[in-house]
């Protein structure tokens, strides 16, 4: 398959199918499969970027069994539970996001369906949103009754979010309690009631690559606008708590295949999740910061430059990056906060599941190093173990005084 072509025919208006042969997306060459999926992206979508927020209305104890789900009550996770939130929360919410810059702000509720007074109270929360926002209101609440959709059409909803999640044949592996048709039915429904629809899925979970074309092909055939596409994050607790990440090339692949295959359609990357603050509390004590005194403090100029520096580590550390680079980063630190940040980069490198890039001229840092690379005059001196390196740095007349000075 000629990509260059095809990339040409889908700007001019052709739409694959599942008739075609879509099996040579799997084995393309990736840089130039991206490069003509961004071709497509700015003939039909152009270069803006839109943001969608949400919050979760109702959590916890929900009824289905979706394998990747914290809120599931089939799962033991430390997922929180409460009920619906009051009108007046949601909107204090809405107004915080809408001032961040968002275009769209949707309430999410866990559990299968919303009925009765918890729908009357949804009604009543998106009238409010509606009168006091003028962001675009979309709505994720499960298999609803079909009156239900025309409901949040009426009080300013005008997005209704279901996910299929995966591929027809893989959905059993994903969740039991409801099905694909299931899923559909409810697209249709809302569709029916005049709201577009953003439906998308997980990858991740187990799917083969023709699961994800199908999913793909599947959503084109419903003819949906938006298009959320989430990486697994593993929840501890859940049967997918253990299955192994994504790697990148493996995701930009998917999103490139989603652009081919729904041209027009708004493409959402929808992973990850706001953090809890027993979890930013667990990270700033793992960088030797007393959370109380930190989790609700501004990062500005009142915090020392040791502060500054265990708070960025920390926010790396909750990125769970693959690689993490630090350029010097003992520079304006005092003794203590250096002695601290020599025990975080240990810890680091004995539990991250992934590599550590530190360029520093510090000798204490140099020995907790697995490898060491000297750069002399713009070039690649020397590469070895520490045990290799270190003797030689210390007896070079040239050394760096930071590494020999030990007044």
């Amino acid at each position: 398959m000629n990509l260059t072509e095809l990339t040409k025919e889908i700007i001019n208006g052709r739409c694959l199918t599942r008739d075609d042969d879509l099996s040579f997306f799997e084995t393309a060459d990736l840089t130039e499969l991206a490069a003509g999926a961004n071709e497509i992206r700015k003939a039909l979508c152009g270069n803006s970027v839109d943001l969608c927020t949400i919050i979760n209305g109702r959590a916890g104890k929900c009824s289905e069994n979706c394998k990747f789900c914290a809120q599931s009550s089939f799962h033991h996770t430390s997922c929180e539970t409460y009920g619906m939130l009051d009108t007046d929360v949601v909107l204090a919410d809405c107004r915080a996001r809408e001032a961040a810059g968002v275009h769209a702000y949707s309430i999410v509720t866990a559990g299968r369906t919303v009925e009765g007074e918890d729908l009357e109270k949804l009604i009543h929360t998106y009238e409010e949103l509606r009168k006091n926002s003028k962001l675009r209101l979309c709505a994720s609440h499960g298999l609803l009754a079909p009156e239900a959709f025309f409901r949040l059409k009426d009080a300013g909803v005008t997005m209704y979010h279901a996910n299929i999640e995966t591929s027809l044949r893989n959905f059993p592996n994903i969740c039991t309690t409801h099905t694909y048709d299931d899923k559909i039915r409810e697209i249709k429904l809302a569709q029916n009631a005049g709201l577009s629809v953003c439906s998308g899925g997980i990858i991740g979970m187990g799917e083969t690559f023709a699961d994800r074309l199908d999913m793909a092909v599947s959503l084109s055939e419903l003819g949906i606008v938006s298009i959320p596409i989430n990486a697994l994050i593993p929840v501890s607790g859940t049967p997918f708590a253990e299955l192994p990440p994504l790697t990148e090339d493996e995701i930009i692949r998917t999103v490139a295949v989603f652009r081919y295959l729904n041209p027009d359609a708004y493409i959402r990357m929808a992973a990850g999740r706001r953090m809890s603050a027993a979890d930013a509390c667990q990270y700033l004590s793992e960088v030797g910061l007393c959370a109380k005194d930190y989790i609700n403090r501004e990062v500005n100029a009142s915090l020392s430059g040791g502060e500054l520096k265990r708070i960025e580590i920390a926010t790396i550390l909750a990125r769970g990056t693959q690689l993490s680079i630090f350029d010097e980063p003992e520079a304006g630190i005092d003794l203590w906060s250096f002695n601290s940040l020599i025990k975080v980069f240990e810890k680091m490198r004995d539990e991250i599941n992934g590599s550590i890039l530190i360029i520093s001229h510090q000798e204490r840092i140099l020995n907790i190093a697995d490898k060491i690379i000297v750069i002399a005059n713009g070039s690649v001196d020397s590469i070895g173990s520490k045990e290799e390196i270190m003797p030689r740095l210390m007896n070079q007349p040239s050394t760096c005084k930071t590494l020999t000075d030990k007044a």
